[in-house]
């Protein structure tokens, strides 16, 4: 729809600063001469802005303009937290009404963005900005925010904002009365040392009830324990770090008399258990190859303290040597097995023979320290056949191998057991096919196995490596004391390093080797779980999802001993899973999501912004209690909001598609003004 509008135009003949410098100095001359009262002056001041008026060249100009139609931005929240209860519903009848406007008006038009879902909660105003990219700002009506007010990207101030004049308004859905109880975690802590205790701050909020309410605790999935707490109060939590890598720990609060959702009732804490120092105390009973390559293994690893001695000079030995002449210590039996066995994460005898240095009693306390949590590894050299064995001493109740009296003294090349093949602590460490076997050794202690896992052996059955539980403890023996052979390489070598790293680690029960084991992690819309067995079929997998559902999968075989599941999945929360007696817990999108942090409708964070730009914030309402706002199309000078009402603001833009250009001083009219004036100063003058 074209319109016409005429208006007067200037084009000056001469730079505007150059016309009004003569136009100043006219002025002054001709008040001047009215002040003298010089005759004829009124006729030479027509004359000189007549000459002005046509240096300042005015046109006539009439132009066909077609107006350019104004453009409201409807930014639609599209967050989790818009499906709780009608809210969902309220924003789209509010839509609707708004669509219905533009569709009236053909000087308004609307573009609508859905924005707001992020890990890092309801990011409302990165939609704001993306749907203003390709709006002109000169023909910007208005914002508009259809959103429940939980919003986690505020700007500090509305400056700069919009770039325009036009309002901010807010709509928020749902019902600002209502109440809700919610579990919030006000502190946690990122990392904590294994065997200690980690400290976190949680609050339950709610606003409906005093007094306490019931939260429970649940231990990686495990069985939940209850603990009332008050209402409103920071309570300060310890929880043990039992081991290494994730420790996830779960509270839920009981529903409250009014209840939003009860999604944040639940929070999660993870404390990723770190070790520190790992304290090692190695005992060789008497000079041999393998005693260095086992202190320079213990000692490559920087996170080892270790503790190391070799008994050079048992006390039966008899020289003539004088004591004071000995470059010797004496080796400190009670302070290291009574007052400060704890302090260590893993004991080793290396070809340890019983003598009169370690009295019987600290044995025991070594037996009851292993079936405490304590982590004990023999490696058997000769003396471990004969009567001064280790298995002759209290420390028996926790080996799992009892020597037979033989040793036999050939070469031979220890394999990998069927159940070792499959064991964390040497699976996948044996040669392929097409390789050559592992280097060979020389001698092994014959045993009979009590329990625990071969996972070793030699060609004839013989077993060379045995792990076993002890209890809460863990033990392992090897029945050979030339493991040393194959850090030197000779015959090919073995994976020395690798192995008895995997030993060490798997008695200070580090989780990654664990035989049994049940892990998962949520990666790219998928829960990838895993079991590790040794058995040859794992249990189907049972999964709670974070809404209630409950699933049951079959495990897929993979390599030996691992089976998989990939199983779809969205949304958000903690996810528990059970297969056979293990369990755990994965976590989709971020551990606490900000989203669920709070769920009531509120617009205290919107309010300063839309008051700062002439906007306002409604309530809508859900449901029954839905009340929709007027929207009117308002003046650029008038007020953008009201009582019920929001303002779109008009800002009357146009094109010019077409324009006619008349001179309003014809040459020839001017010529003959300007005699005709110049002619009555002449003859005013000569009167």
């Amino acid at each position: 729809m074209a319109l016409t509008a005429t208006h007067i135009s200037f084009a000056p003949l001469v730079p505007e600063s150059v016309l009004i410098g003569a136009a100043a100095l006219a002025v002054l001359i001709i008040a001047y001469a009215a002040w003298k009262g010089l005759a004829g002056w009124i006729w030479r001041a027509v004359l000189v802005a007549l000459i002005g008026l046509v240096l300042a060249n005015p046109s006539l100009v009439e132009e066909e303009r077609e107006p350019l139609s104004d453009i409201a931005v409807l930014v639609r929240d599209t967050s989790a937290s818009m499906e709780l209860g009608e809210r969902r519903e309220a924003a789209d009848a509010f839509a609707g009404e708004l669509r219905a406007l533009a569709e009236a008006d053909p000087m308004l038009d609307l573009v609508e963005i859905d924005a707001g879902e992020s890990e890092d909660g309801t990011r409302l105003f990165d939609g704001v900005q993306s749907g203003l990219a390709s709006v002109p700002r000169d023909r910007l009506a208005g914002v508009i925010l259809a959103t429940d007010g939980q919003v986690h990207d505020l700007p500090e101030t509305a400056e700069g904002l919009l770039d325009s004049e036009a309002p901010l308004h807010a709509v928020i859905a749902g019902n600002m009365a209502s109440t809700d109880r919610r579990l919030v975690i006000e502190e946690a802590p990122r990392y904590g040392i294994v065997g200690q205790t980690a400290s976190f701050q949680l609050r339950v909020e709610d606003p409906a009830m005093q007094g306490s309410a019931l939260v429970s605790f649940r231990f990686e999935g495990g069985e939940p324990q209850s603990h009332r707490l008050t209402i409103g109060r920071t309570t300060r939590i310890e929880v043990p770090v039992e081991r290494r890598g994730a420790n996830v720990i779960e509270i839920e609060v009981n529903e409250g008399p009014q209840e939003i959702s009860l999604i944040n009732n639940r929070a999660a804490v993870s404390v990723n258990g770190v070790r520190d120092r790992l304290r090692v105390l190695l005992v060789t009973g008497e000079p041999h190859n393998g005693a260095r390559v086992w202190r320079d293994l213990l000692k490559s690893d920087p996170s080892v303290d270790l503790v190391h001695f070799t008994i050079l000079r048992p006390p039966d030995r008899r020289d003539a040597t004088p004591p004071e002449e000995l470059a010797l210590i004496g080796f400190p039996v009670r302070e290291l097995f009574a007052e400060r066995l704890d302090e260590f994460d893993l004991i080793i005898f290396d070809r340890y023979p019983r003598r009169n240095i370690i009295q019987m009693l600290y044995f025991d306390y070594i037996a009851r320290y292993v079936e405490n949590g304590g982590a004990l590894l023999v490696t058997a050299g000769p003396p471990f056949a004969g009567p001064p064995s280790l298995y002759r001493t209290p420390l028996s109740a926790v080996l799992p191998v009892r020597p037979t009296g033989y040793i036999t003294e050939e070469g031979f090349r220890p394999a990998t057991t069927d159940l070792g093949e499959r064991h964390p602590v040497t699976a996948g460490l044996a040669p392929p096919d097409g390789e050559p076997d592992w280097g060979r050794w020389f001698r092994v202690i014959h045993g009979t196995p009590l329990d625990g896992e071969i996972l070793l052996e030699t060609e004839e059955g013989l077993p060379l490596l045995v792990v076993s539980r002890q209890e809460r403890g863990r033990t392992a023996m090897v029945m050979s004391d030339q493991t040393w052979l194959w850090s030197r390489g000779f015959d090919g070598g073995g994976p020395y390093a690798e192995m008895f790293r995997r030993v060490a680690h798997w008695l200070m029960q580090e989780p990654e080797l664990d035989e049994e084991r049940l892990t998962a992690l949520a990666v790219d819309g998928e829960l990838r779980a895993e079991r590790i067995t040794l058995a040859d079929e794992a249990p189907p997998l049972e999964l709670t999802w974070p809404d209630g559902r409950r699933e049951t999968v079959d495990m897929q075989a993979g390599d030996t001993g691992r089976f998989t599941a990939n199983i779809p999945a969205t949304g958000s929360g903690l996810v528990r899973l059970r297969s056979g007696e293990l369990t755990t817990v994965a976590a989709l999108g971020p551990l606490n999501p900000r989203e669920f942090a709070d769920l009531q409708p509120t617009d205290d964070g919107l309010r300063p912004l839309t008051r700062e730009t002439g906007g306002t914030t409604v309530s809508l309402g859900e449901g029954p209690d839905l009340r929709l706002p007027t929207v009117r199309r308002t003046r650029a000078d008038s007020n953008q909001a009201g009582r019920a009402w929001l303002g779109l603001m008009r800002n009357e833009r146009y094109v010019v598609r077409d324009a006619r250009q008349t001179p309003l001083l014809p040459g020839l009219l001017v010529v003959l003004l300007a005699a005709g004036f110049l002619g009555l100063g002449w003859w005013r003058e000569g009167r």
